[in-house]
C-alpha cells in the first residue's frame, strides 16, 4: 500500500505531496533497489557494515542539489568509518557525467530513476513532479535510522551539522 503526505513539503511556497512513510530517528531502514553509475542494482543490503549517511537530492542539474553533494563529498573526506550515499532522480550517465565535472569522487552515487523505490520506501517521492525531495537520513551498522530530515521547503538547504554530528555519534568521534 502506497501512502500519500499531502502538503508535506513546498516548492516556492506550493505545497507538494509525499509518497511514502514519513522515517524517524529509530525507525529500521527499509529495503530499497537503485541504481549505480556502473547500472548494476544496489539494495540496502549492499551497503551494510558500516554507518551510511544518504543525501537525497531532485536533481544534480539544480544548484542547491550541486552545493548538497559537493558538502557531503568534502565531509567523506574526513568522516573515517562512514560511507556517504548521494540518492536522486537523474539518469545514472548524468550522474557519472556531473561528478566527473565536480570532481566528486568520494561519494557513491545512487539513481533512483527507474523504479522510485528509494523515493517510495523512504517517503522521499514527490508525486507531482516524480522526483525525490531534499532530505537526509544517517544509518547505523545495524540498520537503524539514527537521524532523519526531510527539509521543508525543497529550495532550502538540509541541516549538514545536525547529520554529521549523528554519524559522528554512532561512530564515537
Amino acid at each position: 500500500m502506497i501512502v500519500e503526505r499531502p502538503n508535506a513539503i513546498t516548492l516556492k511556497g506550493q505545497p507538494l505531496t509525499l509518497v511514502g512513510p514519513e522515517l524517524k530517528a529509530g525507525d529500521q531502514a527499509p529495503d530499497f533497489q537503485v541504481v549505480g553509475t556502473n547500472l548494476k542494482p544496489v539494495t540496502l543490503a549492499d551497503t551494510e557494515g558500516r554507518v551510511r549517511i544518504f543525501s537525497v537530492v531532485p536533481s544534480l542539474d539544480t544548484p542547491l542539489c550541486d552545493t548538497q553533494t559537493r558538502r557531503f563529498n568534502k565531509e567523506a573526506a574526513e568522516l573515517q568509518g562512514a560511507k556517504i550515499y548521494a540518492v536522486s532522480m537523474d539518469l545514472p550517465f548524468a550522474q557519472s557525467r556531473w561528478s566527473a565535472f565536480a570532481g566528486v569522487g568520494r561519494l557513491v552515487m545512487l539513481s533512483d530513476h527507474k523504479d522510485a523505490s528509494f523515493g517510495e520506501n523512504y517517503g522521499t517521492l514527490i508525486k507531482e513532479l516524480r522526483l525525490d525531495t531534499r532530505a537526509i537520513f544517517v544509518i547505523d551498522e545495524s540498520g537503524v535510522i539514527r537521524h532523519a530530515e526531510y527539509v521543508g521547503e525543497v529550495g532550502e538547504h538540509p541541516d549538514y551539522d545536525a547529520a554529521l554530528e549523528a554519524a559522528r555519534k554512532i561512530l564515537g568521534a
